[in-house]
C-alpha cells in the first residue's frame, strides 16, 4: 500500500484509516504528519488518530462526501490511500468516493485501494466514465482472506484523440467527472487483468 510513496510524493489523503496501520507505515517511510489528511467516519477512531498522530489533519466525515467533510479541492494530492471496503458498498456510493478522489488527485497522483475481494473494488464502468485506469499491484495469498492492492490513476489521453463529437472522451479527467450524473452497474475484474484501457 505504501511502498511507492515517500516524502517527495507531496500531500497524502487517507480514507478510512481506522486505527492508523497505513498511517504509521507512511510515517516510517519518511513522511511528516503535516503531509497527511486522514478522513475517518467513526468518531472513536478519529479521536484515536488525533492522539496517535499529532500534526496530521484529522477529518471526521464520510469518504463519499469529502467536500461536506471539509476536504476541499485546493490541494492536489500526490497519493490517496484507501482502506474503505468498497466491495460492500452500493455502486452509487463507490462512484461518489472515487469521483471525489479523482477530483483531488494531482496529474500524476495515484489512488491505492486495499481490498479483501477476489475482484477489483471499482467497477470498470465507473473507471471508464471517470477517465481512470486501474492495475493490480499485488496479492498476499497467505493472508486470510487474501488481500490485494490496486493502483488507480488518471488515464493518459492524447489530446489529439479527444473528439468534440464524443464528449465522454476528454483530455482533462477533472473536467470529465463533471459530466457524470448517474449510477453505473457493477462489473468484475480479475487478478492480473488491466481493468481500464486507454
Amino acid at each position: 500500500m505504501t511502498k511507492a510513496i515517500d516524502r517527495n510524493t507531496g500531500s497524502i489523503l487517507e480514507l478510512g484509516p481506522g486505527t492508523g496501520v497505513f498511517t504509521e507505515a507512511l510515517l516510517k517511510r519518511g513522511l511528516v504528519p503535516e503531509q497527511l489528511t486522514l478522513v475517518e467516519l467513526d468518531e472513536r477512531f478519529a479521536n484515536l488518530l488525533s492522539r496517535r498522530f499529532p500534526g496530521a489533519r484529522i477529518v471526521q466525515g464520510s469518504a463519499a462526501r469529502l467536500s461536506a467533510a471539509g476536504v476541499g479541492r485546493d490541494v492536489a494530492y500526490g497519493a490517496v490511500i484507501s482502506g474503505v471496503p468498497l466491495l460492500s458498498m452500493p455502486s452509487r456510493t463507490v462512484f461518489r468516493i472515487v469521483e471525489g478522489v479523482a477530483r483531488r488527485l494531482g496529474p500524476s497522483g495515484n489512488l491505492y485501494q486495499f481490498t479483501y475481494g477476489a475482484r477489483c473494488p471499482v467497477a470498470h464502468a465507473i473507471l471508464e466514465r471517470l477517465g481512470l485506469e486501474a492495475s493490480l499491484l499485488g496479492t498476499v495469498m497467505w493472508n486470510l482472506p487474501p488481500a490485494s492492492v490496486y493502483r488507480i490513476s488518471h488515464t493518459r489521453v492524447d489530446p489529439k484523440l479527444a473528439s468534440a463529437s464524443e464528449p465522454h472522451v476528454v483530455a482533462d479527467a477533472h473536467a470529465h467527472t463533471a459530466l457524470i450524473h448517474r449510477q453505473y452497474p457493477a462489473a468484475m475484474c480479475w487478478e492480473g487483468e488491466r481493468v481500464s484501457s486507454q
